[in-house]
């Protein structure tokens, strides 16, 4: 599904992807960890398609499509869903119009008819239930005045909305309580399918709790260092990075 070989990544000069291999089938679940300024969010991004780096790669595609030319939107129609660490509020539209035409232009992209306003509303209420969304949210502003585990939710309503192929959860449970982060991460279980796949960025164990990955992956100084299975999460969290940093070679 999404192949990347030798990626390089940079911004204002300064190296911060220094030669990343990576890769994701359907049905697959990875978690990035690592320490702060490893380069983990400058990923998902660089994935996404922010034109904010400057970025170079022997192969950088998605189901068998090379993404570099293509614009974030593009990548979107395509199917890859990138949840914020930060969900940015947009005051004056509404979650309902923001996800109506999403939603709508996602179909257009795939030359299907757009929903009418009972077909839209019917799914919305549907995937709602996922993330314990309360229904009356949807005709607030987007993300305006809303709780952070509020905006963590909303996200994860989005995704269920869009339904893509490839989801990458930037710290999607970056401060959010017990509660919320089992709302959250359980609608993540519920909406992954042996035909999409999820990658996961976190810096805590708690998370990979509920969302279990496949395989979890070691960024540090803008590389991939490890790899290992799940019980790779939990030694992390018992003995930190320490261990793996200091026996790393450049």
């Amino acid at each position: 599904m999404l192949k990347i070989k030798n990626l390089r990544a940079s911004v204002d000069g300064k190296e911060i992807l220094r030669g990343i291999d990576f890769e994701v089938k359907a049905g697959e679940v990875h978690a990035i960890m690592g320490p702060n300024g490893s380069g983990k969010s400058t990923l998902a991004s660089v994935i996404a398609g922010s034109d904010k780096f400057a970025v170079e790669a022997d192969e950088l595609s998605f189901d068998g499509v090379d993404l570099r030319d293509m614009s974030i939107e593009e990548r979107a129609r395509k199917g890859v869903f990138l949840g914020f660490q930060y969900p940015v509020e947009i005051p004056g539209v509404t979650m309902a119009n923001f996800m109506k035409i999403a939603v709508n232009e996602q179909r257009k992209s795939r030359g299907e008819e757009p929903l009418t306003a009972a077909e839209f509303l019917k799914m919305m209420r549907e995937k709602a239930k996922v993330v314990e969304l309360d229904p009356k949210m949807t005709s607030r502003a987007v993300n305006e005045g809303f709780s952070g585990g509020e905006k963590k939710k909303n996200e994860i309503f989005q995704m269920a909305m869009l339904d893509p192929k490839l989801a990458i959860l930037d710290e999607t449970d970056s401060g959010l309580d017990i509660d919320a982060l089992r709302i959250v991460a359980t609608g993540v279980t519920k909406l992954h399918t042996p035909q999409n796949a999820t990658v996961v960025i976190t810096h805590y164990q708690r998370l990979l709790d509920y969302i279990v990955p496949d395989f979890v992956h070691v960024l540090y100084k803008g590389k991939i260092i490890y790899s290992g299975d799940k019980s790779l999460a939990l030694k992390l969290e018992k003995e930190g990075y320490d261990w793996l940093i200091n026996d790393y070679k450049e």
